[in-house]
């Protein structure tokens, strides 16, 4: 009676570790099942890494299926495949925003070329228009020149003509003195002339 009392509290107590085996294997594997579950709700990681993640999901499952003698290499797999999982979305999403990244830097550098290349092209227009009013004012100035010149060779022409009909007046105002002295002379001369008759007639008048 002692000897089977002894193998009943053997057997329960067989029992009990063979549950409490299986209670740390149900632990283990709800566990890893409720970090892949975080992992896939992950609204930044979610969306990563599917095929990780289903291969770390069916490596649960072999877990929870695995017989005791396999299970702890069966719990190494799962973890691992549950750390793989989450660590390949990390670098997919860290591989996402670094080439987000570069499109950015990217579009900044092409936006600072686009701003240069505008400013460039407004100072090549500032320098054009400079120079089209530099060519303009050459041109008024050199029109205004021209114009001086011109002005002044009409005014030199005109006193060549005023100081040609001023000789033209002076020489007919000479001419026509000379004329008048000539006869004055002669009235002069015609005068005396006749005096000298008038005296002579006298003379013959009075012998």
């Amino acid at each position: 009676m002692k000897f089977l009392n002894l193998r009943v509290a053997a057997l329960c107590l067989a029992i009990a570790a063979t549950g409490a085996v299986h209670a740390k294997d149900d632990m283990d594997v709800a566990r890893l099942n409720n970090s892949l579950d975080q992992l896939a709700s992950d609204p930044a990681l979610g969306v990563y890494a599917q095929a990780e993640q289903a291969r770390a999901r069916d490596a649960v499952n072999q877990l929870a299926q695995a017989r005791s003698r396999d299970r702890a290499h069966a719990l190494y797999l799962a973890e691992r495949r549950v750390d793989l999982a989450r660590a390949t979305a990390q670098l997919q999403e860290a591989q996402l925003q670094v080439n987000k990244l570069d499109r950015e830097h990217d579009q900044i550098q092409l936006d600072g070329s686009r701003r240069e290349a505008e400013q460039a092209r407004r100072e090549l227009e500032r320098q054009r228009l400079q120079y089209q009013m530099a060519q303009e004012e050459s041109a008024r100035q050199v029109a205004a020149g021209a114009e001086a010149a011109a002005q002044a060779q009409a005014e030199a022409d005109q006193a060549k003509k005023l100081a040609a009909a001023q000789a033209k007046v002076a020489n007919a105002a000479k001419k026509q003195a000379d004329l008048a002295a000539q006869a004055a002379r002669a009235m002069r001369a015609h005068m005396q002339d006749a005096n000298s008759a008038g005296d002579s007639t006298s003379k013959d008048q009075g012998k």
